[in-house]
């Protein structure tokens, strides 16, 4: 990587401590440089507008006037090609799926060791995601062309019963379901959610709810 320019990283914090910090461990770990920093949301578009493009942003949930998961919907609807990595000191899974939700491509929390830090943002750039339980995504780098991704989601299509789909919609919507809340809607008995659950984790090769939204909302399988 050091015989290309510097990947350009935008930092989204309003804690200026917090962006110094990050701005000196980012730029120790080699290979990417911060170009754009912003205390909120508002502060980002402004200054994108007669900014240098930015590849990945890193952007804190918790803002004030334009929060994160509001910054990083704009992200993905106006400028695609940026890649949002959650930013937070908050690791509980309501977050972390609503950060997803949102739009992040990834999630890492403020006290992130540098090796770790460097780890997120070379797989966001090389597989387009990061997150532990999805430590395959190397595999995208293989599927490059629509035909072939398409293929893969019929592939994964036919794994998954309609009940399951059913069940996976549920999962990922904006309304936050309980697996109680779910088992009620479906009008099924709370050990056949858990076995819709388990099922999926297999399948997938996750191991939470969060793993099960990223999975679905990567490969089209609910709608968002």
């Amino acid at each position: 990587m050091s015989d290309h320019a510097p990947i350009p990283i935008a930092l989204v914090d309003d804690h200026t401590l917090v962006r110094k910090g990050l701005v000196e461990l980012i730029h120790g770990i080699g290979g990417y440089q911060v170009v754009l920093q912003a205390a909120n949301g508002r502060e980002y578009i402004e200054a994108l507008s007669s900014g240098p493009a930015v590849e990945i942003a890193i952007v804190d949930l918790n803002m004030p006037l334009m929060n994160g998961f509001e910054t990083l919907a704009w992200i993905r609807t106006n400028t695609p090609a940026t890649r949002g990595l959650a930013l937070t000191f908050e690791g509980d899974e309501a977050t972390v799926v609503r950060a997803i939700r949102s739009g992040a491509r990834g999630f890492v929390l403020k006290d992130i060791e540098p090796h770790e830090l460097k780890t997120a943002l070379d797989s966001i750039r090389s597989t387009g995601y990061f997150h532990s339980d999805l430590a395959h995504h190397s595999v995208m780098s293989k599927f490059e062309r629509l035909t072939e991704r398409e293929r893969e989601q019929e592939r994964i299509r036919r794994e998954v019963s309609p009940r399951e789909l059913d069940f996976l919609q549920l999962v990922c919507s904006d309304e936050e379901h309980t697996y109680e809340e779910i088992s009620l809607r479906m009008d099924v008995h709370r050990r056949t959610i858990d076995g819709y659950r388990t099922s999926l984790f297999e399948k997938f090769g996750v191991k939470s709810k969060t793993g099960l939204v990223l999975y679905a909302i990567k490969w089209g399988l609910v709608r968002v």
